[in-house]
């Protein structure tokens, strides 16, 4: 398996330079060894907008000239057309029924034509588009240029927080974990990098555990209320967390829902469900978890009102 290393990622840094906010490490004010990496201050409201623009950036003109396709819940959907309006590509996004309206009416908002289809069908479909009319399909996870891409995410931690110790990521295809933890390690070997999922779309756990890809299917993973780690790891991603993550923890619902409110309250923040899972972590999982200067990776922004609206008054 042809991995994704640092240079990669740096490369990337370079395409994406001007293009994409380079976040801040925020305090968190109830934890004093708590950093905070707020991707959710994106344009886009999360992560994704680095994969995206990077692989954009590495088309040649022939092919953007046809157009991109993807398949997303929404953030990847988002990130694309807004990456693929910036470059004058045209856009196609697969989402699964079910994905919140406020994603699906922002990629639309982005200009990108949207396909609503079942959960199951939403690969069979990008895949259809792609035959049916050249469009070059960007995965939202499974992919070296989105790894790299999302890896900048790691390569600003490490440079931004040289003594930064525990690292903590959100798992859902594994693109994010996998890129954070290729760069991290390859710039701090000694930083431990975990992997954070939800209890009801632990696949990423079952399958580093027992050593083998394991999926789980939909009727399990829409479960959760992180509608953005619904999805299972990748063949690529899976090879990338096997040799570099440090491990991996789950959290409940209840401590989703408890960690996205506090971030809210506390710290201003616009968090979707899926943002919240790391902070989640080091709050109610800590006994599992290295001691240190932890840097927490709030993914992304893009929640529904009345779940944003429940947070704030609730948390």
């Amino acid at each position: 398996m042809d991995l994704v290393h640092l240079d990669d990622v740096r490369a990337a840094a370079a395409d994406l330079a001007g293009r994409i906010v380079r976040t801040p490490l925020l305090p968190c004010p109830w934890d004093d060894e708590l950093l905070l990496k707020p991707e959710s201050l994106q344009p886009v409201g999360s992560f994704k907008l680095r994969g995206a623009t990077h692989a954009i950036a590495r088309l040649d003109p022939d092919r953007r000239a046809l157009g991109v396709v993807t398949h997303s819940s929404g953030n990847h959907g988002q990130a694309l057309a807004y990456a693929a309006r910036q470059a004058g590509v045209p856009c196609t996004v697969v989402i699964p029924a079910g994905a919140p309206e406020i994603k699906i009416d922002q990629v639309r908002a982005y200009g990108a034509e949207v396909l609503i289809v079942p959960p199951a069908e939403r690969l069979p479909a990008a895949e259809r588009i792609v035959a049916e009319r050249g469009r070059t399909l960007i995965p939202p996870f499974d992919d070296r240029r989105i790894i790299a891409g999302q890896g900048t995410v790691g390569l600003e931690i490490a440079e931004d927080l040289p003594d930064v110790e525990v690292v903590l990521v959100p798992v859902g295809g594994g693109g994010l974990a996998s890129g954070v933890a290729t760069a991290v390690k390859a710039l701090r070997p000694g930083t431990a990098v975990y992997g954070v999922e939800p209890e009801y779309a632990a696949d990423a756990r079952e399958s580093l555990t027992t050593g083998e890809l394991v999926a789980w299917g939909v009727d399990r993973t829409y479960r959760t209320s992180a509608d953005g780690l619904r999805t299972n790891l990748s063949a690529l991603t899976f090879a990338h967390l096997r040799e570099r993550l440090d491990g991996i923890v789950t959290v409940t619902e209840e401590q989703i829902v408890a960690a996205m409110a506090r971030l809210v309250r506390r710290t201003r923040l616009v968090v979707e469900p899926s943002g919240a899972v790391a902070t989640a972590a080091r709050i109610f999982r800590a006994p599992d978890l290295p001691t240190g200067r932890t840097v927490a990776v709030v993914t992304g922004g893009n929640v529904d009102p009345a779940v944003l609206a429940t947070a704030a008054t609730d948390g």
